[in-house]
């Protein structure tokens, strides 16, 4: 810290309780000058000979016979007019950047200048400010921040605007050059990009953020002035001026909720979050991360910030939700809204994103048509990414009992078929929400489980939902039906590849058998499952009698068009390649529909009994 000192007489002002002071001298004072509270009892000439203003009050004093001055308003208080009487009498003070702002300010009151008295206290003040001040880094910081409660003196005398323009450029200093002191208190992801060894010793290198915590402690008003010098330099990236609002953020903002909202600052931490949206890099949201503008969206609306800023939020943050995580996207809901999470607030985001990505890809479409270019590859994977987001974010919030089926199928449908090759999250979140809503109507059941296709579940899905209970019996069928088509085609691919005497191709040969026998093998167990179920439902007598008197064995007790059903998908398995063909002909895309042959030669049983597939 830099500092300047002052005179070379002793100091002889003594204090006389805490609101009296005077100078110990063999002369009596002749001149009483109140500064606030405080009584400070001089002498005239030494006082005169250096002010200009004390000069015209003194004047008028003696007008008035009286020996008593009253300085109102005195930028910097009693503190500071202490400085200016002892720079008077000559005696040692110390200027420092804790003090020099007042001392300048008070000068400039006293009308201390150079027409009064050659090296007068203003002179002196303005060389220590731009010798050591302004190239100081944490002089210049240390300067800024005593400069509000000067205000608006501070501002006037241009200190403020020449400590934020120092401060700035030395931002903008390229960081091989920087030689000064700096707070980092983060941790080094990469510690090989901060020391670098060399033959001889290692030499510390700065990062380019290297100035973002000591500027932390600024006022909100003072930082914002700052960041908007720092950005019209034009030199600093946007990845930069992001983490420093992120930091900034950090350190003001409570973790706290109630805090946040109820506490004493409630208002300033509303003027904070606005602030901060309005110092976002116009990067098209690339400077921040997406984490972050999620937590100062969720901020905003806790603390009821301007509709421009939450607008500009969701705007940056639909640019790149891509790399969003489920756990940010978990912004709880406010009344009257009666979830548990802000579900219409994702669904905007999500619509936002979708019409960014269409307006994109008509772009590239009208640009480079024919053309696969690295722009594209990086749409594709940004909308994969985004697909498994949302279906992360359904099984989140289907837990929600008040969750409607109306916003969990929109926000399903918000994708497009391109965003799921996969649908594994998408059965997890209907099952979830099948669970934890057990009223849903088979109407309902039935519109919910339509928005997954079985064709795209892996094995290990398929597997789990050929066994579940809360789905509807059409959804297992086809659940079955496309596993057992999936073990017919893989085994005829096999069976016309021509196999070599190499042991190699015997052993695939074989491992294929055994994957197609465990399948079938899997299959068999699944029918003999529902078999059971309706046997049991027999048992019970939710089965009509007579269907179970005419039945041709104890162990046949499926109804006879799930019996059918499951004996064409048999059909389809273990039949040839001729028959499996037509036996499958009455059937175009689902596997439930019936042969008309079958349904003649059981009429009469169905006139009797009626057995619908859920």
């Amino acid at each position: 810290m830099k500092f300047m000192k002052l005179g070379s007489k002793p100091d002889a002002l003594k204090a006389d309780g805490k609101s009296v002071r005077y100078v110990s001298s063999e002369l009596a004072t002749d001149i009483i000058i109140t500064v606030g509270e405080v009584k400070f009892c001089l002498h005239k000439f030494p006082l005169l000979s250096k002010s200009n203003r004390l000069q015209k009050l003194v004047s008028k004093a003696n007008e008035d016979n009286s020996d008593e001055i009253y300085l109102d308003d005195f930028p910097g208080g009693p503190k500071a007019f202490e400085v200016c009487a002892k720079f008077c009498y000559g005696m040692t003070v110390t200027l420092n950047p804790y003090n020099v702002v007042a001392a300048r300010c008070a000068a400039e009151f006293l009308e201390m200048t150079e027409d009064i008295d050659k090296g007068n206290l203003i002179f002196k003040i303005e060389v220590f400010l731009n010798s050591s001040i302004f190239r100081s880094w944490k002089d210049s910081i240390i300067v800024l921040q005593t400069t509000k409660a000067l205000l608006p003196w501070s501002e006037d005398l241009k200190i403020i605007g020449r400590c934020i323009d120092s401060i700035a450029s030395k931002t903008s200093v390229d960081p091989g050059n920087i030689t000064w002191s700096y707070t980092y208190n983060r941790k080094l992801t990469e510690p090989n990009d901060i020391v670098e060894e060399t033959s001889q010793e290692k030499v510390k290198l700065v990062l380019r953020d290297w100035w973002v915590e000591d500027i932390c402690e600024l006022d909100i008003d003072l930082y914002k002035r700052v960041m908007i010098t720092v950005k019209s330099k034009g030199r600093m990236d946007g990845v930069v001026i992001g983490e420093a609002l992120k930091i900034y953020a950090v350190r003001w903002l409570p973790d706290t909720v109630d805090e946040l909202v109820y506490g004493s600052h409630a208002q300033r931490y509303k003027s904070l979050v606005e602030t901060i949206v309005c110092l976002l890099p116009c990067d098209n949201g690339v400077g921040c991360s997406c984490s972050f503008l999620l937590k100062l969206l969720k901020v905003a609306i806790l603390v009821e910030a301007e509709e421009s800023s939450r607008e500009e939020l969701m705007k940056s943050i639909s640019l790149k939700l891509h790399e969003a995580s489920v756990k940010d996207l978990l912004i709880p809901a406010r009344s009257p809204q009666s979830t548990m999470f802000d579900v219409d607030l994702v669904q905007g985001l999500l619509n936002r994103y979708m019409s960014e990505e269409k307006e994109g890809c008509n772009f590239e479409a009208d640009e480079k048509k024919d053309k696969v270019n690295d722009e594209s590859l990086l749409r594709s994977m940004s909308l994969l990414n985004v697909g498994k987001l949302v279906d992360g974010y359904l099984r989140e919030i289907s837990h929600d009992p008040n969750l409607s089926l109306a916003s969990f199928i929109a926000l399903s449908q918000s994708l497009p078929k391109s965003a799921r090759p996969n649908h594994d999250g998408l059965y997890r979140a209907i099952d979830i929400y099948l669970k934890e809503h057990p009223t849903l109507t088979k109407a309902e059941r039935k519109i919910l489980c339509g928005l997954m296709d079985v064709k795209k579940l892996s094995i290990d899905a398929s597997m789990h939902a050929a066994q579940n209970d809360r789905l509807p019996l059409r959804v297992i069928v086809q659940v079955l039906y496309f596993e057992q088509v999936k073990v017919s085609a893989n085994a005829q691919s096999i069976g016309n590849v021509p196999h070599g005497p190499s042991n190699a191709d015997s052993t695939g040969d074989d491992e294929s058998k055994q994957t197609e026998g465990g399948s079938c093998q899997y299959l068999d167990n699944q029918v003999c499952h529902l078999n059971i179920k309706d046997g049991e439902l027999c048992k019970n007598g939710k089965l009509n009698k007579k269907s179970s008197k005419n039945s041709r064995s104890g162990t046949q007790l499926l109804p006879s068009r799930s019996r059918r059903i499951f004996d064409k998908l048999w059909n389809v398995g273990k039949g040839q390649g001729e028959n499996r063909s037509s036996e499958t002909s009455g059937s175009s895309n689902s596997p439930t529909s019936i042969v008309p042959g079958d349904t003649k030669s059981s009429g009469s049983s169905l006139r009797h009994r009626r057995h619908s597939i859920s």
